[in-house]
């Protein structure tokens, strides 16, 4: 949805010496398409990959790219003061080691310096850049400060090398854009955590080619996954047969059974401050599963058998309590078609997680669907009402609730 053009919020978006450069030409389409003022700050070599007219052309106002460009101005200043987001994509090695140690050699590291508005770095290099020590201490450094750091993307890099490293698409990165400057000078009120989500139905082999599954999308996982991103976090999405594209800043694991959410959950459950367990698990998978197509030869087939599958939130609450990890904050979700509240506060009493957030489904409702409206139970006896909106919102005041426990804790 557009702006208002004279409201629009002053974005200046820097552009640091990547390959990557071309891309942020595409971001900076959604800015200006949706309204939004952006002036285009990029470094003297990125203007190596993308010259100063496309920036212009792209933008509709002059580039700034020097501390002596029309002095009288003070733009090494004025243009940090007046902005209302600092996005910098591609955010190269040396921007992020030089915003870490506040050098201020150029208009971008001046920018960065003077700006008191929420900062987004959208990092891209090669994977050995990214986990040299070096690059780790200059992120760690920079969220500890409140600024937002995506992590990369996994995906084909310069040259024939692939690995995590690739600047997100443009398209996700204009979402978190559009979420920071929502929420404000507030954004970044998870920076330093590190969360675990989950998200989309678990498929159970009946055979090569039929499974017991459900009928959920990922939506709303997905939707904490990227709120979670854009508010500062570290987050890691465990996702289960899902066909949406991956939120930027969030590193995706694939999984595709009960079976494997449990094992890919438990490796990452202990290094997390959060757990959101939003995916839709199976209870039940077969007994066995054959290694062909079963055949329709006239007969019925034989019933089904079924096994019970882990309950993996029931496990991950047994497992805080066993590891001491007290300050651990675990959600749950609970698809609910009817007696809702009632279902919803016994699921919380068993599981024995923090929240529960209870919604009900069927008829249209929350699966594939692009809003929902659910009910936070807490364990501490609180019930608080989330009203029908985009999974977006929804996905916000979780974390709203989330977040005032992790400062209680």
């Amino acid at each position: 949805m557009a702006v208002n053009r004279e409201d629009a919020p002053e974005v200046v978006l820097g552009v640091s010496a990547g390959i990557a450069a071309y891309k942020a030409c595409e971001l900076l389409r959604h800015f200006t398409e949706s309204g939004h003022r952006v002036r285009v700050v990029p470094t003297a070599d990125a203007l190596r990959f993308v010259g100063e007219p496309t920036w212009a052309a792209l933008s509709g106002r002059p580039v700034a790219t020097g501390v002596w460009d029309a002095v009288h101005e003070v733009p090494h200043v004025r243009i940090g003061q007046g902005a209302d987001l600092v996005f910098v994509a591609p955010a190269t090695a040396d921007l992020l080691a030089k915003a870490a140690h506040g050098l201020a050699d150029d208009l971008l590291t001046n920018t960065l310096l003077t700006a008191r508005c929420p900062v987004v770095f959208a990092p891209a290099m090669h994977t050995e850049m990214w986990e040299h020590p070096a690059t780790r201490a200059s992120v760690e450094t920079l969220r500890a400060r409140g600024a937002i750091v995506l992590e990369p993307a996994v995906g084909r890099l310069t040259g024939a090398d692939t690995g995590r490293g690739r600047l997100p698409d443009p398209e996700e990165l204009f979402a978190v854009a559009r979420r920071v400057l929502r929420r404000g000078d507030g954004g970044a009120d998870l920076a330093g955590r590190r969360v675990l989500v989950t998200a989309g139905g678990t498929r159970e082999a009946i055979d090569p080619v039929r499974y017991i599954g459900n009928r959920s999308s990922g939506r709303q996982g997905y939707a904490l996954a990227a709120t979670a991103a854009a508010r500062g976090a570290e987050v890691v999405l465990v996702s289960a047969n899902v066909s949406l594209p991956d939120p930027a800043g969030v590193e995706v694991r694939r999984v595709g059974s009960a079976r494997e959410m449990r094992e890919a959950v438990l490796a990452e459950r202990a290094k997390a401050d959060v757990v959101v367990m939003a995916a839709a698990v199976a209870d039940f998978r077969p007994a066995t599963s054959t290694g062909s197509k079963i055949k329709k030869d006239g007969d019925l087939p034989a019933p089904i058998e079924l096994a019970e599958n882990p309950d993996i939130l029931a496990e991950l609450t047994h497992e805080r309590a066993r590891d001491s990890l007290g300050e651990q904050v675990i959600v749950g979700f609970a698809a609910e078609t009817d007696r809702v509240l009632e279902n919803g506060r016994a699921k919380l009493a068993r599981k024995a997680c923090d929240l529960l957030v209870v919604n009900q489904v069927g008829e249209g409702r929350a699966f594939g669907t692009e809003d929902n409206q659910a009910v936070a139970l807490g364990a501490d006896g609180s019930a608080v009402e989330i009203p029908h909106g985009p999974k977006e919102d929804l996905a916000d005041r979780v974390w709203d609730l989330v977040g005032e426990r992790l400062a209680l804790g």
